[in-house]
């Protein structure tokens, strides 16, 4: 443009917890101990599904996948914002951004599938009990995890693409606490309204969808229980389900929160709360929420750990 000086962005700069500058010390110590946690206790969960014979079943092959992922998710994230918060050197470049965005959103949207394969799986385990072995061998289950996997991968690469072909030239300051869509959208110059629609649309898609289909299994299992005329029956089938509910709870409903809710009601401050939850406070707590209220995983937990 003639007459106007442009400044193409070749690199950002993660602005984080800049708005507090005398707690860098003391967040960078909750994130490492939290990041320890997630990683020691997924780790562990991943170890006892594989050595305890007891906990060879579908079910637990899809969790110890699941634990798998939630390590794999925290580490796109954690270990740069911990770095931003030690050296308050908070430049990424831009192919470093745009890897971290698609990494991110491919282990995100198969975080969505998993979780929609593992309802799929308790529904077929108290519905169709007689037929559960046929139905979920080893082959089905680890094509389902398979596709989990892969599924994600070309939508985001699309996605990523389209939104780092924008024109950044003029703020490089991303007011997040890691490359997310909607913050860089906001630096994009020009019209963005079409990258905006195809975020929303990708988002009801490959999020609501995963999510209605673990709401209509889950209505499909509680309609099941309530029939059984065991109340130990009952209460043991409701235990095993409410785990894999409050995980589903805690991720999609932050998720959703980021994701689908119109423009308007956007706030960097709003979003950096609600995205924590989905990347940072979910994986924490899913190896306490599904050992803690599971007598299988307690038992092969006494068994691996020191007494």
């Amino acid at each position: 443009m003639e007459g106007t000086n442009l400044t193409v962005v070749i690199e950002f700069i993660l602005l984080g917890f800049s708005d507090l500058p005398k707690l860098q010390g003391f967040l960078f110590g909750i994130f490492f101990v939290i990041y320890m946690i997630i990683l020691m206790g997924n780790a562990l969960i991943i170890v006892i599904t594989q050595v305890d014979p007891s906990l060879q079943t579908p079910m637990y092959f899809f969790l110890g996948n699941f634990s798998f992922l939630e390590i794999c998710y925290t580490t796109v994230t954690l270990p740069r914002i911990l770095m931003n918060l030690w050296t308050q050197n908070r430049h990424i470049s831009f192919a470093a951004c745009a890897t971290q965005l698609c990494i991110f959103l491919i282990l995100g949207l198969t975080e969505c599938f998993l979780l929609a394969v593992m309802a799929c799986d308790r529904y077929v385990a108290i519905c169709k009990p007689l037929y559960y072995p046929l139905i979920m061998n080893h082959k089905v289950c680890s094509r389902l995890v398979a596709g989990a996997w892969m599924s994600a991968i070309p939508v985001v690469i699309v996605l990523a693409y389209q939104i780092f072909s924008l024109p950044f030239c003029g703020s490089n300051k991303l007011n997040h606490i890691f490359c997310d869509i909607h913050p860089l959208l906001k630096l994009a110059c020009g019209d963005t309204s079409l990258n905006e629609l195809s975020v929303y649309i990708d988002g009801a898609l490959f999020g609501m969808v995963p999510f209605l289909l673990i709401l209509v299994s889950y209505i499909k299992i509680i309609t099941a229980i309530l029939k059984l005329p065991s109340v130990m029956g009952r209460y043991k089938a409701f235990s095993t389900c409410s785990s894999h509910l409050m995980v589903v709870g805690l991720f999609f409903g932050s998720a959703l929160i980021v994701y689908v809710r119109p423009k308007s009601s956007h706030s960097a401050g709003i979003d950096r709360i609600f995205s924590m939850f989905y990347t940072i406070v979910t994986p924490m707590f899913n190896p306490m929420i599904y050992s803690l209220r599971n007598k299988d995983v307690i038992r092969a937990l006494k068994k691996v750990l020191p007494k």
